[in-house]
C-alpha cells in the first residue's frame, strides 16, 4: 500500500507541476560537467537514467529532451466518451505522415511519437504485451556468426530477466478474475518498479463473444503470454495503475518517481540535440554534443566525461546521426553533409506494424448483460462512467486502454502448404540474388545492406514455417471489427532528412508491399480470420460480413480489399539504427555501441533488427533495462 500512495502522490504532484518535478530549462541551471548525456527523455532514456544515476550516485547523468513535462491521459480516459476517439487533453505528439506508398493505392501512413517526457510511453494505447521466444532468438540469429563470440547476448533467455524487472503487475481482484476469467502467471514478473501495469476491472459486453468465437475453432487459451509463448489466446496486461486507472508511462516511473532522491540526476527539457561532433576524430569519444534552445534559438555544446546515449525513438535517433554525418554516405552527400562515418543502416531497415481490418454486423439480438460501447453516447451512463473513474479504486468504461485481449497465430498453423510455399519463396529471394530489388533504392547497391536483409529474411523464413511462432496479431475490445497485424513484414522503408530543413520532421518512406510476399501473407490472414464469421456462436447471432463482403473469395478480390481497408502504421516504428554486424548493415553491436564511433551508444526501438511480435512499449522498458546492466557492468569495471 505504501508504493500505492507514493505512486498517487507522485501522479498529484505531477499533474500540479510542483518544483521539484520541474525539469531545467536554461544553460545557467545546468553543472559544468556530466558523465552520460542522455539525447532523449523517453520510454528506453529514462529507464537508463534511472538505473545509471541509482547505481553511480556520484556519476552525473543530463537527459535532453525535446518536449517537456505533460499529464499524460490515458488511451481511453474523460472526456472522451465514443471509446477509441481521440483526447483533447492528450500530451503533445509527433504527427508523421508518410510519403504516398504506390503498392497501396498511394495511401499515406499516420504515425504518431510522444513528445514529452515519458515519449511513446505517455501517448501510446497502453497495450502491455512482450515479444515471443522466437522473436528474440531471430534477433540473435541476424547477428550470427559474427556476434557469436560475444558475451552479451539478445536472445529471449538473456533479455527475460529485463522484462521481469522492468514492471509491476497487479494481480485482479478476486470478483473479476471470476466475471471475465482472467490468468496470469506471477512468475513473469518481478514487481521492484514503478511501472505498473494490470487487467481491467471493466470488459465491454460484447468482448466474450469474440473470445467464443476462437474458442469454437479450437484456438487454445495462454495462462501467461508474456513469458516466452504466446501462440494463442491471451489476456494483455495494459499499463495502468490498478487503484487510480491512470496511465503509468516513464516520465513517471523513470524520473518523477526518483527525481526527488536523486541529486545527480538532471533533465533538460524543450531543448533539441542537433547532432553529435568529433572534434577529435572518431576514436577520440565521447563526442561533444550541440543542442539548440527551443525557447530562445541559443546553441550551446556540452561533452560527457563518459558517453553520450542517443534515446531519441526509431525516427529521430537516425535524424541526429545523419545530421552528424553519420550514415549512408551516397545519402548524406546528396543532402550536402560531410560524411563523418558511412554506416548505410542508418535510417534504412525501417519497419512498422500494419494489416487489413475485417469488420461485420451482428443482425439478430445479442442479449447481453453488459454494456457495449456505444452506451457512452447515454449522458446518463457515460455520468456514471466519469464517477467511477474517479473512485478509489477506479472502476467502469474508463479504466479501459485499446485492449486487453488478442489471439496470436502462426501462419503454418492456419496454413501449413502456404506457410511452407511462404518459407521457400522467401528463401529464393536469397539464393536467386534477386533480395536487393526489394531494398529501398537509396541502398539498393549497398552490398552490406543486402547481406543484412538476406540474413533477415533467412531468419523470417524459419519463423514463418514454424508452428509456434507467430505470424499476425488480432487484439479486440469489442465484437464489432478485427484489426490484423502483420508482425513480420518484408517489406523495408527509410527515415532521411527533410533537405528544406533537417532540423524539421524527417522525411518517412513506409514502402509497404513494396515486397509482394506480404500481400501473399495478409490474403492468408484475412482468409482463415473470415472463419470466425461462421463459428456456432457468429452464427447464432447473424454475423453478417460487411468487409470484405461475402462475395470476396478470389485473392485478386482479398487483395483489393486489403488495399482499400489497410492500416499503414499500428504506430510501432523500429529498425533504423540496427543491432546487426557492420558488414551486414548494422549500426549498433551487442553492447549498443555505434560501430566505429567511441563514446557513443544507441537505446531505443531503432536498435531492433526484424519487428517483433509484440506492440513496442514493453521491449522499449526492456531494452532501456538490458542497456542500463550492460553499461553499469562496464563502467563498474573501469572504477
Amino acid at each position: 500500500m505504501a508504493r500505492l500512495f507514493v505512486y498517487a502522490l507522485s501522479l498529484a504532484q505531477l499533474v500540479r507541476g510542483l518544483p521539484h518535478f520541474e525539469s531545467k530549462r536554461q544553460i545557467s541551471q545546468l553543472r559544468d560537467s556530466y558523465d552520460f548525456i542522455i539525447v532523449g527523455g523517453g520510454t528506453s532514456g529514462l529507464t537508463v537514467a534511472d538505473r545509471l544515476t541509482e547505481a553511480f550516485p556520484r556519476k552525473t547523468v543530463l537527459v535532453i529532451e525535446y518536449g517537456q513535462i505533460e499529464y499524460a491521459t490515458g488511451a481511453f480516459d474523460p472526456p472522451q466518451t465514443i471509446w477509441g476517439g481521440s483526447n483533447p487533453n492528450q500530451a503533445s505528439t509527433w504527427r508523421f505522415s508518410s510519403l504516398p506508398n504506390p503498392e497501396m493505392k498511394s495511401t499515406q501512413a499516420t504515425v504518431m511519437v510522444g513528445k514529452v517526457v515519458g515519449g511513446s510511453s505517455a501517448v501510446n494505447g497502453m497495450y502491455f504485451d512482450r515479444p515471443s521466444r522466437f522473436d528474440h532468438d531471430a534477433w540473435q540469429r541476424t547477428g550470427s556468426p559474427e556476434f557469436d563470440s560475444s558475451e552479451i547476448k539478445w536472445d529471449w533467455e538473456s533479455i527475460f530477466p529485463s522484462f521481469k524487472k522492468s514492471v509491476t503487475f497487479h494481480a485482479p481482484p478476486e470478483e473479476f478474475v471470476k466475471k471475465y476469467g482472467y490468468t496470469w502467471d506471477m512468475a513473469a514478473f518481478e514487481n521492484t518498479t514503478p511501472i505498473h501495469s494490470s487487467l481491467p476491472p471493466f470488459l465491454w459486453g460484447d468482448h466474450g463473444i469474440v473470445r467464443a468465437g476462437w474458442k469454437d475453432l479450437g484456438i487454445p487459451s495462454v495462462r501467461e503470454c508474456g513469458g516466452g509463448d504466446k501462440t494463442g489466446l491471451c489476456w494483455i496486461p495494459i499499463s495502468e495503475h490498478p487503484i487510480t486507472a491512470r496511465r503509468s508511462h516513464a516520465g513517471l516511473g523513470h524520473y518523477a518517481d526518483v527525481n526527488t532522491t536523486r541529486s545527480n540526476y538532471d533533465l533538460l527539457a524543450r531543448h533539441q540535440v542537433t547532432k553529435i561532433v568529433y572534434p577529435n576524430g572518431l576514436d577520440k569519444g565521447p563526442p561533444t554534443v550541440m543542442v539548440r534552445s527551443l525557447a530562445d534559438d541559443r546553441t550551446f555544446n556540452i561533452t560527457p566525461k563518459a558517453e553520450v546515449i542517443i534515446s531519441a525513438g526509431a525516427i529521430f535517433t537516425p535524424s541526429i546521426l545523419l545530421r552528424s554525418g553519420i550514415g549512408p554516405a551516397s545519402v548524406l552527400r546528396d543532402a550536402g553533409i560531410p560524411v563523418v562515418l558511412d554506416l548505410p543502416g542508418v535510417g534504412s531497415n525501417f519497419q512498422d506494424h500494419s494489416g487489413p481490418t475485417i469488420i461485420w454486423n451482428f443482425t439478430k439480438p445479442l442479449n447481453l448483460t453488459d454494456p457495449t460501447p456505444d452506451a457512452m453516447l447515454d449522458p446518463a451512463f457515460a455520468a456514471k462512467a466519469l464517477a467511477d473513474f474517479n473512485a478509489i479504486p477506479a472502476r467502469g468504461p474508463y479504466t479501459l486502454a485499446m485492449a486487453s485481449s488478442a489471439i496470436y497465430l502462426s501462419l503454418a498453423s492456419m496454413s501449413p502448404n502456404g506457410s511452407t510455399t511462404i518459407a521457400n519463396q522467401i528463401r529464393s529471394l536469397v539464393t536467386s540474388n534477386t533480395s536487393a530489388s526489394y531494398l529501398p533504392p537509396d541502398i539498393r547497391s549497398s552490398p552490406a545492406m543486402i547481406a543484412g536483409y538476406n540474413a533477415q529474411l533467412l531468419a523470417l523464413a524459419s519463423f514463418y514455417e514454424h508452428p509456434s511462432a507467430p505470424s499476425v496479431e488480432v487484439p479486440w475490445h469489442t465484437g464489432q471489427f478485427l484489426r490484423l497485424f502483420l508482425l513480420h513484414p518484408l517489406s523495408r522503408g527509410t527515415v532521411r532528412l527533410n533537405r528544406a530543413d533537417p532540423l524539421e520532421q524527417p522525411i518517412i518512406d513506409y514502402r509497404s508491399g513494396s515486397n509482394p510476399l506480404d500481400m501473399a501473407i495478409n490474403i492468408l490472414h484475412t482468409r482463415y480470420m473470415r472463419t470466425i464469421l461462421n463459428t456456432p456462436t457468429f452464427r447464432n447471432l447473424g454475423a453478417m460480413e460487411t468487409g470484405p463482403v461475402p462475395t470476396a473469395q478470389s485473392d485478386e478480390d482479398i487483395a483489393s480489399y486489403i488495399k482499400d481497408s489497410y492500416t499503414l502504421s499500428f504506430m510501432h516504428p523500429c529498425c533504423t539504427a540496427a543491432m546487426m554486424p557492420e558488414n551486414k548493415g548494422g549500426v549498433v553491436g551487442p553492447d549498443l555501441k555505434v560501430h566505429g564511433a567511441k563514446g557513443l551508444r544507441v537505446v531505443d526501438m531503432s536498435v531492433v533488427p526484424v519487428l517483433p511480435s509484440s506492440h513496442l512499449s514493453a521491449l522499449a522498458y526492456a531494452v532501456g533495462e538490458r542497456a542500463a546492466e550492460i553499461i553499469i557492468r562496464e563502467w563498474s569495471g573501469r572504477e
